[in-house]
């Protein structure tokens, strides 16, 4: 090292505030410089300055970050031998402080660390092992500079498998739901002795584990068919979001298609292996359908000009008629129970009416080898008051009723979820109970509770906190609660943005109990401003009774005697979030510039 390395060493270990006790000579007799205490920062590499090197390997050489700008040190070298390359001693052994040292710096608190907990709270963005050096005189190696994810992933994670907390998991067990279950699994069961199943219709409240029970009947429906080799499938479609009768039989037709390629190049490969082997030994076809190589050679043509004629259905373009046709023609390929599971089967009635389930339940009339059934499964208790009375009589015969959950059963199913997504001891005693109240009152919805669990772990894993407590659930609660506003706000048509907009500046303007009456002038005006269409106030009432289902505003109906009813309304959620999400609509102009006037009204 020469002198002027040391010297800008030395000022840079100045301000740590620790003596040295003067220098060390080594064995020659020559006075060498006495230890930089930022070199043993160094070296210590995460060890704190209040621990002192026990051992070579403790204080020696970790991880290559001995190394001190140019020194040229090599650090194999240098633990093993305890010399280093100019004749002195090693770092190893230079550094080692004194007992009047040791217990000076174990009596200095370290200001980074909580002296009542032992937390370290003051590290930044620092690795929480890394000591407080000045990184200007050290040159470290690339592996050892912190990233944007290090520090993130730092702690120790408090799930073990995250998934299990997701509404699309299937559980291999399902708490409070046995007898749901095996009532499905009574009816299906004749579709493993080749029999058409009845159709069935499930009803219950959102989160009441109705998916949940049909996705766990259907998984032990098809492996105890794949058991006893019976042909049976499943087919699940979530008409939310397949929500036409055109997408509900191109899924199915193509999905079928699929399937039906599939044994076609399976047969494709027995046959053609089968006539390797008959070509060389004409005892081969003995134990087979096949007389002969020509019958052999017809049915693997037939195969090939099978697999060429399947057309996969397109998203769009064909008419439903082609559709219908090409589906039919798939499903019945070959002998099999089919059963077509539609979760939230009331949206497709909704969207589309009752012709794809008329269709789909007449079908087994026409079929020849296949047999379909219907599991329609529905939030709606009265959905089928909307149905053609000849599909609502083959559809429903079969109908199972799903209970909300109490605050007990929520209890239940989270402990059985958490045991499984957690570390062990990673909740606290207060964590589930809580979920499950604020569940329960939100007529029993698992997934309710599920989600509630799962950002509570989140937001205590990026809090970098060790457990799961109370606070991070309330803090779910509120979360939770902010995202469901700003999906539905987001969600909404314009119009209906519009009629809320108007609504928010009247409570800006602090404008309360308002009525129909007010909110449509602002919204008339607000619609000229943006050259938007202005619908009658009969419709914007609508509107506004619309986002009353929604939560959105409360509205009331109140008598005004003589001069008739109106409603006064109020909003029922955050003003600001709410603003925010409606501004960020680009069809919505320059509504935000748009100030309209506001009445001042002066209440008895």
């Amino acid at each position: 090292m020469d002198e002027t390395e040391h010297t800008s060493q030395a000022d840079d270990s100045g301000d740590s505030g620790e003596e040295t006790d003067g220098p060390h000579v080594t064995d020659d007799g020559v006075d060498d410089p006495p230890p930089d205490p930022s070199n043993r920062a160094v070296e210590a590499n995460g060890s704190g300055a209040d621990e002192a090197p026990t051992s070579d390997h403790d204080a020696g050489v970790v991880d290559g970050q001995a190394g001190v700008a140019d020194q040229g040190v090599d650090a194999s070298r240098q633990s093993e031998s305890g010399v280093t390359t100019d004749g002195n001693p090693s770092d190893d052994e230079a550094i080692l402080p004194d007992a009047e040292t040791t217990a000076d710096e174990a009596a200095t608190p370290d200001p980074g660390v909580d002296a009542d907990t032992g937390v370290d709270v003051g590290s930044g963005g620092r690795d929480r092992s890394s000591p407080d050096v000045d990184l200007d005189g050290v040159v470290l190696d690339d592996d050892d500079s912190q990233g944007l994810f290090d520090d993130l992933l730092s702690g120790e994670p408090i799930f073990e498998n995250k998934e299990v907390l997701r509404p699309s998991y299937t559980p291999h067990e399902l708490p409070h739901r046995n007898d749901q279950i095996n009532r499905m699994a009574t009816i299906l069961v004749s579709a493993l002795r080749g029999e058409t199943p009845s159709n069935i219709l499930i009803y219950g409240k959102t989160g009441t584990g109705k998916t949940a029970s049909a996705k766990f009947v259907s998984q032990e429906l098809e492996s105890t068919s794949q058991k006893y080799d019976v042909p049976c499938e499943v087919e699940y479609i979530n008409c939310e979001v397949t929500d036409t009768q055109y997408r509900v039989l191109a899924q199915l037709a193509n999905t079928f298609i699929e399937k039906n390629q599939q044994v076609i190049a399976d047969r494709l490969d027995e046959y053609r292996a089968l006539r390797s082997d008959a070509v060389d030994d004409s005892d081969a076809l003995a134990p087979t359908e096949f007389a002969t190589l020509d019958e052999l050679d017809a049915r693997i043509e037939e195969l090939e000009a099978d697999a060429d004629e399947m057309e996969e259905v397109p998203m769009t373009g064909w008419p439903t008629d082609r559709v219908y046709s090409t589906f039919f023609e798939a499903v019945d390929y070959h002998e099999r129970v089919v059963v077509i599971m539609l979760d939230e089967i009331d949206k497709l009635v909704e969207k589309s009416g009752d012709d794809t389930l008329y269709n789909l339940s007449r079908m087994n009339s026409e079929l020849t080898r296949s047999r379909i059934s219907i599991m329609g499964i529905s939030n709606d208790l009265k959905f089928t008051d909307f149905l053609d009375p000849r599909v609502k009589s083959s559809l429903g015969e079969e109908e199972i009723v799903f209970p909300p959950y109490d605050a007990n059963q929520l209890r239940d199913i989270l402990q059985h979820r958490a045991d499984i997504a957690f570390k062990h001891e990673a909740l606290t005693d207060d964590v589930i109970p809580l979920c499950a109240a604020f569940a329960a009152q939100e007529h029993g919805d698992a997934r309710r509770a599920l989600d509630l669990l799962r950002t509570a772990g989140e937001l205590a894993e990026r809090s970098q906190a060790e457990i799961v407590a109370e606070k991070h659930v309330r803090q779910a609660q509120d979360k939770i609660e902010l995202d469901r506003v700003v999906e539905v706000v987001r969600t909404l048509p314009t119009q209906s943005k519009i009629v809320l907009f108007a609504v928010i500046l009247l409570e800006k303007n602090g404008v309360h109990n308002i009525n129909t009456g007010e909110v449509f002038n602002i919204y008339k005006r607000l619609c000229e401003e943006i050259d938007a269409d202005v619908l009658t106030q009969r419709r914007v009432t609508d509107l506004i009774s619309e986002l009353d289902m929604l939560g959105i505003v409360n509205a009331v109906v109140v008598s005004k005697g003589r001069y008739g009813r109106t409603k006064e309304m109020g909003l029922s959620v955050p003003v600001e979030e709410t603003e925010a999400v409606l501004l960020s609509d680009s069809r919505l102009g320059d509504i935000e510039n748009a100030q309209p006037f506001v009445q001042a009204r002066f209440d008895n």
